[in-house]
């Protein structure tokens, strides 16, 4: 990753539809991190005026048609995916489940807050929402949304701020982590309790 990151930083020309391909191979569960890309294109950006439009719209298309592409992943392969030994790993039916519960109670709360999310959960939310019974019409919007947020708030950052950004940002994402699990926590316990 890091040949690619500095094949990217030297050849500005190619860096748009660089970081726009490699997005879209996220979607297919390849390990490559939107983040660091938000990071690439801000810190270009600013270095590069000239082509801030191309960067920031490779970086926003990019993250979405990505999420559209793990999205449709998951509805392509179905209840499939939980055999999968590659999936098995990522997701179980009672993530599943949780997730449908979080679809159905928060809706498009549910894709704003997973998208600020590290470590693989965006794309475990993308992957299940089918399967969690989200229709495609209704990802489709509330993922526009949330990766509007996302995007043009990161890219922002690193655009203004650059590398300082990076230890916030870290920081900040792993707080939404936290409080994340901590209000999933406090809802399964609560239903647990009133179910029992």
């Amino acid at each position: 990753m890091t040949d690619i990151i500095q094949y990217i930083q030297s050849n500005i020309e190619y860096a748009p539809i660089l970081i726009f391909s490699l997005l879209l191979l996220a979607g297919f569960i390849i390990p490559i991190p939107e983040d660091g890309m938000l990071f690439i294109s801000g810190t270009l950006a600013a270095k590069n005026p000239h082509f801030l439009l191309e960067l920031f719209l490779a970086v926003y298309l990019g993250a979405y048609f990505s999420d559209l592409i793990c999205y449709s992943l998951g509805r392509f392969l179905g209840p499939k995916i939980l055999h999968m030994k590659f999936f098995a790993r990522m997701v179980r039916q009672n993530q599943i489940d949780k997730i449908h519960d979080y679809y159905q109670r928060y809706g498009m709360l549910t894709l704003i807050l997973g998208r600020f999310i590290p470590f693989g959960v965006r794309n475990g939310l993308f992957l299940t929402a089918d399967l969690g019974k989200m229709n495609a019409a209704k990802f489709a919007v509330a993922d526009l949304l949330a990766c509007t947020i996302s995007t043009v708030t990161f890219f922002t950052l690193y655009y203004q701020f650059g590398s300082t950004m990076i230890n916030y940002i870290k920081e900040f994402n792993i707080v939404v982590f936290i409080f994340g699990i901590g209000i999933f926590g406090y809802l399964y316990l609560r239903k647990s309790r009133t179910g029992s």
